[in-house]
């Protein structure tokens, strides 16, 4: 057997559609619709410089029913760079192919093998001595354990298992062609290369069983460096590296509030951290960032009802430090008043007046009623994106009125705290 190399990606997601951002002023909408592509065609570029033997992919190459046959020729068209460079790949297709109008109607050029659904198969490299065994996805919604079925290693080859599955443990993930990790090394396969769980995680080293996760972050939900798997075999034995190859990268800052005394002292403290953010992304990438405000702070009240203005005067100190290469997404404010209920409650004056009457309007259940009703239905006429965009127009539509009657209640104790009531 001879030493050779090959790159596994997965969760390609090709012109995956921008769920949501039309909500978010500012959203550098071409840059973020762009990104699986570019991602992707850095990933060629990677398997051209790095002289590899083969790619894989293990599934959701595209996004679901997505009809734009714009997305299938851009495929093909980087898949011609693969073979004009005697590059062959190997793809399993995942629950969103299998949704996908493409996945039957394009015609891929010579060097892509798709596995087939009916069963497992077997695709031998007999020059450098690998084995591939995989198997598509049917329907979107595959729930039987595939990996079962997969054939037995053929010997004397280097053997790989493409899957695209729901692992055990793994139940933020749908739970698609679940599987447990006994399965895959009872088969006595010397690499998995899986796909469908869209954080690179590498789950036993002999053998190697490994998600190399997403190929680009596409929201706040997918942070950091995101990529594919440089896998080199020499004397028999892999070894993995990373490629790192998104083209926009997202990241989640939290911002501790404490010592903060104004609106002013928040937006210092967050230009403070998106500098060091800066700073520690060498690789120059555009970044998406939402902010989250927290702590017990003083500034609780001189916040409140101002996550707009926050955000925009976060948003010109990001300005400053980058010239377009920054983009804030959200600001999220999580702080709490530094004035305890038990200190307002031991006061004699109109705070603890007000702080009294809230909380005599929080249990009384006519009051909440009226309240839901009327919220209810300004709710009803309000956009699902925007609904979709703002945390607390869904806790209204699920009818959890109390909480955010609470949180205005510590924010209008706190802003008139601030503005001159006796300490």
């Amino acid at each position: 057997m001879v030493n050779f190399s090959f790159i596994h990606a997965a969760d390609i997601h090709l012109d995956s559609p921008l769920v949501g951002l039309s909500a978010y002023e500012g959203a550098p909408v071409e840059l973020l619709r762009d990104a699986p592509r570019a991602a992707f065609r850095n990933l060629v570029d990677e398997a051209i410089r790095e002289q590899v033997n083969f790619m894989v992919i293990a599934g959701d190459l595209y996004d679901g029913n997505w009809p734009d046959f714009n997305t299938g020729l851009f495929f093909a068209q980087e898949m011609g760079r693969l073979d004009r460079k005697n590059i062959p790949v190997f793809i399993v297709n995942g629950n969103h192919d299998a949704e996908s109008k493409l996945t039957k109607q394009l015609k891929l050029p010579k060097n892509v093998t798709v596995f087939p659904s009916r069963k497992a198969e077997t695709y031998p490299i007999p020059d450098i001595g690998v084995a591939l065994h995989g198997q598509s996805f049917r329907d979107a919604k595959t729930e039987e354990n595939l990996a079962i079925n997969y054939p037995a290693a053929t010997p004397g080859c280097f053997n790989i298992g493409i899957l695209h599955t729901a692992v055990e443990g793994h139940a933020a993930h749908a739970h698609y062609a679940p599987c447990a990790i006994s399965d895959l090394v009872d088969k006595g396969y010397d690499y998995w290369a899986l796909g469908h769980v869209h954080e690179h995680n590498i789950l036993q080293t002999s053998p190697l069983i490994a998600f190399p996760g997403n190929l680009q972050g596409r929201h706040i939900r997918e942070t950091g460096p995101r990529g594919a798997l440089l896998v080199t075999v020499e004397n028999d034995k892999p070894s993995i590296e990373r490629l790192f190859v998104d083209t926009v990268r997202w990241h989640s800052l939290e911002i501790d509030a404490e010592q903060a005394q104004s609106l002013g002292d928040v937006v210092q403290l967050s230009r403070d951290q998106l500098q060091s953010l800066l700073q520690g992304e060498t690789g120059g990438l555009p970044m998406a960032v939402r902010i989250t405000i927290t702590g017990s702070t003083r500034a609780h009240g001189e916040l409140f009802g101002l996550e707009r203005q926050l955000r925009q005067e976060i948003l010109a100190a990001a300005n400053t430090l980058s010239d377009s290469k920054l983009w804030i997404e959200k600001v999220k404010l999580a702080t709490t008043p530094a004035l305890d209920k038990a200190t307002i409650e031991a006061r004699s004056d109109a705070i603890a007046d007000l702080q009294a009457y809230l909380d005599e309007a929080g249990n009384d259940e006519d009051l909440q009623q009226k309240i839901v009703g009327e919220l209810m239905e300004l709710v009803s006429k309000a956009p699902l994106e925007l609904i979709n965009a703002v945390p607390e127009l869904q806790s209204i539509q699920a009818g959890d009125v109390k909480d955010q009657m609470d949180a205005v209640s510590q924010g209008l104790i706190a802003h008139m705290s601030n503005g001159g009531g006796a300490q």
